[in-house]
């Protein structure tokens, strides 16, 4: 992938055509990172699309990617408010710079739930990959209750052993999940929620891969 820098952010690209019809948006940690390559070379062979991907590197995970303010479920860093800077930012900073004609915004963990939360604000992507997303964040099924998302498609997914965990609040995720997709099924007109064998920390690549094949299909 090509690695280049926009507005002080490292940026890595993946380019399948000069114009695609679609452009996918990734926000991406250090592991991410390592497993780009093999991201990119399961959804090549899974999806003839013609697609860009944009992955744009994360520093603090846990502000830039959190809608609001939450107390620490593991480890001591509380979540911050970051998320409305980051969605700027892919709007006013990436969005104009790779032109297609549907955009994707995916991601995995804390980047999906900021996925799925962007796809509340703003009708620019028409689908959104929410992959093993932290959706037992403090108050996120309110939310979630409460408004209707302006992405009119959502892939959802989790691992089949993530709700098995000590830690209470992340043992929330697969009623909130469930819950999540009940809310969808019933707001908009592509939804899937799909489940992969494994807990959290397993085969995060391919899980994100598969959302993308998913909406671009």
């Amino acid at each position: 992938m090509k690695q280049i820098e926009i507005t002080r952010k490292q940026v890595w690209v993946h380019q399948t055509a000069e114009w695609p019809e679609w452009v996918i948006i990734q926000p991406v940690d250090d592991h991410d990172i390592q497993v780009l390559d093999e991201e990119v070379a399961w959804l090549s062979n899974h999806t003839s699309a013609a697609f860009t991907l944009v992955a744009f590197r994360i520093d603090n995970w846990n502000t830039e990617l959190s809608p609001w303010k939450a107390p620490a479920v593991f480890g001591r860093e509380d979540f911050g408010e970051g998320a409305s800077n980051t969605l700027r930012y892919v709007l006013e900073e990436l969005v104009p710079k790779f032109k297609g004609n549907h955009y994707c915004l995916g991601g995995y963990s804390l980047a999906g739930l900021f996925a799925l939360w962007s796809g509340y604000q703003t009708d620019v992507f028409s689908s959104i990959v929410a992959a093993s997303p932290s959706v037992w964040f403090p108050k996120w099924i309110e939310y979630a209750s409460d408004n209707k998302p302006l992405a009119n498609t959502i892939y959802l997914s989790l691992g089949d052993k993530e709700e098995k965990t000590k830690n209470q609040v992340m043992a929330q995720v697969g009623n909130a999940i469930r819950r999540q997709n009940e809310l969808l099924t019933g707001q908009i007109d592509n939804t899937i929620l799909e489940w992969n064998p494994g807990n959290h920390f397993i085969d995060s690549e391919k899980r994100t891969a598969k959302g993308f094949a998913w909406v671009m299909d």
